[in-house]
């Protein structure tokens, strides 16, 4: 089974909880909604590829930790677009879930999801105690106060924010999470792996900012030119695009870079070296390069 099929698999199970007799038919409903399909699911190959790396040897432990990390990504995405944020009216060229099911159950479905992430983490790795202990501490951190996905969320609310203190909670806390759960759940000493996720946490943001200045809305699946229209730090802004695309090359550089030495480190380089092509759409990479 490759990475794609274990993804989402565990992400089947873990709904499939959600949606169990006696779930309210619209919640269930909103959360499969915004969960499935995904887009490249690059957090949780991410987390995979490093438990691989690491050894993998407890796979449902990894495919838990993996999980986990896309629900919380998901739940993000679905407050990010309510209409007190962003107010997005599309997200993965569908309605974004605020404008399939209305607020109110847009705002339970993220607020459910991210309690999803943390049962999916409990029900996978409770057979090493250790392990899942770490996991969870790990995940409530990207989760969290004062730099995860709802502090990246709460400095839009800010009167400033620098650009660094933002993409590092708004978009790098989940990639660190991925980088330290795929460590964690094969058993390896996480915090070495973190400052990989960072770098390609700012990386994958680099190019989401790329993305909104130099995309069309059906290529990214979601509105541009956001950034602008809110007041928003974007990198291709303050750094030119041409300056954007650089840092962008030079943070994917970066991060194959300090991969910690283990047996499957040559691999993950290639692995990552794939994954950050996918950042940014060929034609808009060639476009700005040329």
């Amino acid at each position: 089974m490759d990475d794609g099929q274990r993804i989402e698999r565990a992400l089947d199970v873990a709904v499939a909880h959600a949606e169990a007799p006696g779930a309210p038919p619209l919640l269930a409903e909103a959360i499969r909604y915004a969960v499935f399909p995904g887009g490249h699911r690059i957090r949780p190959r991410l987390c995979l590829a490093v438990a691989r790396a690491c050894g993998d040897d407890d796979p449902v432990a990894a495919d838990s930790a993996a999980a986990a990390i896309e629900l919380l990504h998901c739940a993000s995405l679905v407050h990010d677009d309510l209409p007190c944020f962003d107010d997005a009216p599309m997200r993965r060229q569908k309605p974004s879930v605020h404008r399939a099911f209305g607020e109110p159950i847009a705002l339970l479905t993220g607020d459910a999801l991210i309690v999803l992430a943390f049962e999916t983490l409990a029900r996978g790795a409770a057979r090493v105690p250790t392990r899942l202990a770490a996991l969870v501490g790990l995940m409530a951190r990207a989760a969290g106060s004062p730099n995860g996905i709802c502090a990246g969320q709460a400095w839009e609310s800010e009167p400033s924010v620098g650009l660094s203190a933002y993409q590092q909670a708004k978009t790098g806390a989940l990639f660190a999470a991925a980088t330290v759960a795929g460590a964690a759940a094969a058993g390896a000493e996480p915090m070495p792996w973190r400052l990989l996720g960072e770098y390609l946490g700012e990386a994958y943001q680099v190019a989401d900012d790329l993305r909104d200045v130099a995309c069309r809305q059906e290529e990214v699946g979601k509105p541009v030119g956001r950034d602008a229209t809110l007041g928003r730090p974007n990198a291709a802004a303050l750094l030119g695009m041409e300056g954007a695309l650089h840092r962008l090359a030079d943070l994917a550089r970066e991060a194959v870079a300090v991969i910690p030495d283990c047996r499957g480190a040559e691999r993950l380089r290639e692995e990552i070296q794939a994954q950050t092509r996918l950042f940014l759409p060929a034609r808009v990479t060639a476009e700005l390069a040329a």
